[in-house]
């Protein structure tokens, strides 16, 4: 029983540990991701678009913004062959910033 109990406890802290760095479903760009990226951009693994991992360590905000609103006018400035986004120039100014703020909280630190 005590045995169980220590592996109880060991599953808890790793899953605590796991989801420190995961901002989840109460930051406020986080029904904005689930709206318009969840389908092509997944928040640490490569999709059919890059993870916002890997977005977060390679781009500025102002650089997330624009290619959000206006993907055909930054594609290749960031270095990218063809672009298949689609533009969400309906967002607001403070969706996109919560958005692009929710995209840079996987940034990974070292």
């Amino acid at each position: 029983m005590r045995k169980m109990a220590w592996q109880v406890l060991g599953l808890w802290a790793l899953a605590a540990a796991l989801w420190a760095g995961n901002p989840g479903e109460s930051h406020p760009g986080y029904p904005l991701f689930k709206a318009y990226c969840w389908g092509c951009h997944h928040q640490t693994a490569e999709a059919f678009g890059p993870s916002f991992r890997t977005i977060a360590s390679k781009r500025t905000p102002e650089q997330i913004m624009a290619q959000i609103a206006d993907p055909e006018h930054t594609y290749r400035l960031l270095g990218y062959r063809r672009n298949s986004m689609p533009a969400f120039a309906d967002l607001n100014a403070t969706q996109l910033k919560a958005l692009t703020d929710f995209i840079l909280s996987f940034k990974e630190t070292k």
